[in-house]
């Protein structure tokens, strides 16, 4: 074989690598990009989903503030398959007067896309609804026509009398905490044998899980109790049922992930006093938790996310700090979220913030991350892709 015909064999050698790995080598650096400008609103939690042509679709929130600022709305963007550039923003969703906050997508196996997001009635986190909407056929310019637009009411059986005992416990374990924060405390006390209190104030943050029997988990949580719950549906979305609250006080914000064992595990943000990530195991399927225990992972008080790769890896997006939200982390688990043994940095800011990820993996085997990027230039919201490959060569990680 002459030498052009062997350069000839290696580059379709290095096309079809190159094409198998959807454009990302190996152990190739991340690439980055901001999906829109640094813009001057608050830009914030977002959600990510891959449509059934390839393309991606980024929700997040916009306007002059959170919750107390009533022009906040729901907004997003795609990535054509093999574009490089983001299409310019697109509303998603607003209730005009009230604002539209945290978001989360899924791109169901029918090829439908689900947007959800909380509705905040009277500008505290605690009197929020979520909202769902469903497009049927996504793909497209500019913002998907919906074909479904709804409130999911949740209705849990009474879980006063646990949650008292559990918040009993928990307090006896600290030392003695200042009178604002008992009053505050009282009042949720109170408020936990409350009905309006029990089904109003549930919000989503992480995307929804589909379990091995097509169970979806959708995860909430709620600032009432700083309690998360899960809203399941056993017929793809179109009714939906509360499950038993994960009654550990300050764990938020879950991002569900299955074993093969059919058991279920939630990793939650830490609101309280731990530091740490949270977690908690379910052996019917989000249905009821075991106790929310105390990984060895930091905390700083931040969202994070995970998937279930195709390898059965499990992977976790977190901010792997004790205090701030600059250094963001993608940490791999090789034995089902039992320990962490590689963890790699996608951003380490001394000043700014690169928080509340969501990830996915797409079709061809890639890793997509968009988080919140606070710069003191601006707000965006920062894509960044790589190989599972790329994890492999990082050092060892933390133990749960």
């Amino acid at each position: 074989m002459d030498l052009i015909s062997l350069q000839l064999r290696f580059l379709v050698l290095l096309f079809i690598s190159w094409q198998i790995g959807g454009g990302v080598a190996n152990s190739q650096e991340p690439i980055a990009e901001l999906i829109f400008p640094l813009h001057p609103q608050h830009n914030h939690a977002p959600g990510l989903a891959e449509l059934k042509n390839g393309e991606l679709i980024a929700s997040w929130y916009r306007g002059s503030g959170e919750r107390t600022a009533d022009d906040v709305a729901v907004w997003g963007a795609r990535l054509k398959p093999g574009s490089t550039a983001w299409s310019e923003s697109f509303l998603l969703a607003d209730t005009p007067g009230f604002p539209d906050c945290n978001t989360a997508l899924m791109a169901d196996a029918d090829g439908r896309l689900f947007l959800f997001w909380p509705v905040i009635i009277a500008n505290t986190w605690e009197t929020c609804l979520t909202r769902m909407r469903v497009s049927d056929q996504p793909g497209g310019a500019g913002a998907p026509v919906w074909n479904r637009d709804d409130t999911i009411l949740l209705k849990p059986d009474d879980f006063s009398v646990e949650a008292v005992r559990v918040l009993d416990e928990t307090l006896a374990l600290l030392p003695a905490l200042p009178p604002q924060k008992m009053a505050s405390i009282n009042e949720a006390r109170e408020r936990l044998s409350q009905k309006v209190w029990q089904r109003l104030g549930w919000q989503p943050r992480c995307k929804p899980t589909v379990l091995s029997s097509g169970r979806i988990l959708l995860p909430l949580y709620t600032d009432t109790f700083s309690l998360s719950i899960m809203a399941i549906s056993d017929d793809g979305g179109q009714t939906w049922f509360a499950g038993k609250p994960l009654l550990g006080f300050g764990a938020i914000q879950p991002t569900v992930l299955q074993r093969s064992d059919g058991t279920v595990v939630a990793w939650m943000r830490e609101n309280g006093f731990t530091g740490h990530v949270r977690y908690a195991e379910s052996s019917d399927e989000g249905v009821s938790w075991g106790p929310v225990l105390v990984s060895n992972l930091p905390n700083p008080g931040s969202g994070l996310d995970g998937v279930r790769l195709r390898s059965g890896r499990w992977l976790l997006v977190h901010n792997d700090a004790n205090e701030g939200r600059g250094r963001l982390a993608v940490s791999l688990s090789d034995d089902e979220g039992r320990t962490w043994k590689w963890k790699r940095l996608l951003e380490d800011l001394s000043e700014g913030s690169a928080h509340y990820p969501c990830v996915i993996q797409a079709r061809d085997g890639r890793i997509h991350v968009v988080y919140s990027y606070f710069v003191k230039d601006g707000k965006s919201m920062k894509h960044t892709v790589f190989s599972e490959a790329w994890l492999e060569t990082a050092g060892a990680g933390a133990d749960p």
